[in-house]
């Protein structure tokens, strides 16, 4: 029998620094920099964090396809474990304690060479190979691994640990990436976290009418009931926000745009003065946050957040897993709903979120404008902005075959292309300064998604939110306005 691994101590670059703000921002620990807290209470903070298993080393003789680079998996668990009866019956979601449910997965990359970090979202309905239990959607691999533990007779951690262990096993039998460390915030935490630091304010569009998804508790639906417009949510609303999927035309897919939404909304919120200055809300904040968590024993947070510096969530890049949409699939003959991974996609992405460049598209010459036909997709929200920036790539040469909305709102303006159209993608990269290049079998054709960084066609105006353009590695104004809008 080998003796374990040492734990990997982790060397984080300014651009790093970054990312792991970022995951304290999904788990409200970010509070803890520059907060003036006494050092005896960041020990005893960290001291009330519990352990579970440690993450599956490497097989003998295999290498970290990423390098030094990080993948932290970052768990949302529905245990209610702790909860008082009031919390329960503000949760909407029953007296059942055993519950092990996890419906927000995502990973926390962090490159090595210090570039810009990314969260990694997987939409809980993926329907993906779940390692030693055939086909399933990628939510059943906690519940697998737990329910087995439980079984077995393990604890309550010894049985989460295992949930986890096959979620990363999943993972990474589906993207290749190995996972360096996982944090868990169970359901109950969130809802004391988004309760300590007084809520967080969001702005819904939509009809004239509430968004309201209150018909059966119990039954998968939220209890969300909000205006339209702007709103500050927190507990079982802050909860109900980043869990409806019913009502919304996307379903699993809108969540997630949803929780995308919140975790910048939420990281802004706790990096603000107003908690970070606060002893009562860091008071709270710290019980909130130290009730919640489940970490792996080798995550030293308190080194981690010696480390940190004050940044703002514009700098963090949040993406989800390749996808063709929801499909109706039958297994047994039975009708199920799932997210179909785009299989062939997954390389391109990973090698994207490892900030691999692409040789043909370096080795590539421009091609003439006259001979590239783009499709143009808004990103931003921006009423128009695909509209204007068709009209210039019109202007400059290039033929425009569709101007629509992208599916999502994107923070980083990109030139997609497929296979084989690497020199008319570069024809189109030199007429957007700044654009990310995104190499993918999705697309037929070069495709511009214009993100809220307000990178555009060159020659246009600033866009009516006040951003401009900035290089990449820099973060984009957040204009004047004030707090963005989501479906």
């Amino acid at each position: 029998m080998t003796s374990p691994a040492a734990p990997r101590r982790v060397h984080l670059p300014h651009g790093a620094r970054v990312a792991v703000r970022a995951l304290c921002a999904l788990v409200s620990f970010a509070v803890l920099v520059g907060s003036g807290v006494a050092w005896a209470t960041y020990k005893d903070f960290t001291a009330r964090i519990p352990h579970g298993d440690a993450v599956p080393a490497l097989p003998a003789g295999a290498h970290d396809p990423d390098g030094h680079a990080q993948n932290i998996l970052l768990v949302g668990n529905d245990t209610r474990v702790g909860a008082t009866r009031a919390e329960l019956k503000a949760l909407h979601t029953g007296h059942d304690l055993t519950t092990a449910n996890t419906d927000t997965m995502m990973l926390l990359h962090v490159p090595a060479g210090g570039g810009r970090p990314t969260i990694v979202s997987f939409p809980r309905d993926s329907w993906v190979t779940v390692p030693g239990h055939g086909k399933g959607k990628i939510n059943s691999a906690y519940p697998d691994g737990y329910n087995a533990a439980k079984s077995a007779g393990r604890s309550e951690r010894q049985a989460q640990s295992a949930g986890l262990t096959l979620l990363i096993r999943t993972i990474n039998a589906l993207t290749g990436l190995h996972v360096d460390h996982y944090m868990q915030v169970s359901l109950l935490g969130f809802y004391r976290i988004s309760e300590a630091i007084g809520g967080v304010r969001v702005c819904l569009n939509g009809a004239q009418n509430p968004t309201t998804d209150r018909d059966a508790f119990g039954s998968g639906y939220s209890g969300i009931d909000l205006p339209k417009g702007v709103s500050v949510i927190k507990g079982a609303q802050a909860l109900a926000f980043v869990r409806q999927r019913h009502g919304l035309p996307h379903g699993d897919l809108d969540r997630i745009k949803r929780q995308q939404y919140f975790l910048r909304a939420a990281f802004d919120k706790v990096a603000s003065a107003g908690v970070l200055l606060n002893p009562f809300k860091l008071h709270d904040m710290l019980d909130a946050v130290g009730s919640s968590l489940l970490t792996d024993p080798d995550l030293d947070l308190l080194s981690l957040a010696q480390q940190f510096e004050s940044i703002g969530s514009g700098k963090i890049t949040f993406a989800t897993i390749p996808n063709n949409g929801a499909q109706t699939i039958y297994p047994d003959g039975v009708e199920t709903s799932i997210v179909e991974v785009n299989r062939a996609a997954m390389p391109a992405f990973v090698a994207q979120l490892e900030g691999k460049g692409d040789d043909a598209l370096a080795k590539a010459k421009p091609a003439t404008p006259a001979t590239v036909t783009v499709d143009v997709l808004n990103g931003a929200g921006v009423p128009r902005l695909a509209a204007r920036n068709a009209a210039a790539l019109r202007q400059l040469g290039f033929r425009v075959n569709t101007v629509d909305s992208a599916t999502s709102t994107t923070p980083i303006t990109a030139v997609q292309y497929p296979p084989g159209q690497e020199a008319r993608a570069k024809a189109v990269l030199g007429a957007i300064p700044y654009a990310k290049a995104v190499a993918t079998p999705d697309v037929q054709r070069v495709t511009v998604v214009l993100g809220t960084d307000g990178r555009q066609v060159r020659g246009l105006a600033p866009t009516s939110s006040g951003t401009t353009p900035k290089p990449a590695g820099t973060s984009a104004s957040a204009g004047h306005t004030g707090v963005s809008c989501i479906d």
